[in-house]
Parts: C-alpha cells; structure tokens; sequence
C-alpha cells in the first residue's frame, strides 16, 4: 500500500521562499510519476507541477512557472516542490501525488495516490 506524507508547509510573507516535501512508501519509488497539486478555499484543485520516475521530465503549471521548482531524490524516496516568490495567491492546501505511469502527468484524474495534503499560507 502506497503512502504519501506531506510535510513543509507553513505561514509565509509575499516573496518568501518555501520548500515542501513528500515521502512515500510502498512501492519501487523510481517507477512512478509524481506530482504536486493545489486547492484554495472554493477553488477546484489545480495542477502544480509534475515529474517522471528518473526526474528527467518536469511539467509545470502557468502560474508557477519560473517560480516553482519540482525535483525528486530516489534514494530518499522524496519529492520536492522549491516554491520561490510567493505571492498570496498562492495560498492553498498542496497535495503530493503518484502516478502509476513513468512519465509526469497534468491530469489529477491519473494519479492513483495522494496525500493529506499541506496549507501553505501567503500574506501580503
């Protein structure tokens, strides 16, 4: 069984830095896919940024691009979201997650595990 655990997350001013962290179990870590999404109060949950199994191939969403930095460390079994230049907008609930395919993926609907999630808060 897959397990995905969150950590990172906190209360932050705008421009700050922050970097999350998701360590996962259960299965051969460098298989996979992983991913980071996002849901603010009211809002749908939104594609961050994604990586391959090798970290070779990243995927990003449009509104982190060039801030946000996704990377993974197979030996740890831990993937990393480097989040630079906050802005307030950026305050949500972040979400680690898996795919069962190699490749990185936008579509939340293939990913097959998650986490519980982490607030990251952003004041202006």
């Amino acid at each position: 069984q897959v397990q995905l655990v969150e950590s990172g997350g906190g209360l932050v001013q705008a421009g700050d830095s922050l970097r999350l962290s998701c360590a996962a179990s259960g299965r051969i870590f460098s298989a996979y896919g992983m991913g980071w999404f996002r849901q603010a109060p009211g809002k749908e949950r939104e594609f961050v940024a994604g990586i391959s199994g090798s970290g070779s191939g990243t995927y990003y969403g449009d509104s982190v691009t060039g801030r946000f930095t996704i990377s993974r460390d197979n030996a740890k079994n831990t993937v990393y979201l480097q989040m630079n230049s906050l802005k307030p907008e950026d305050t949500a609930v972040y979400y680690c997650a898996q795919t069962l395919q190699f490749g990185p993926r936008r579509n939340q609907n293939e990913y097959d595990y998650w986490g519980q999630g982490t607030q990251v808060t952003v004041s202006s």
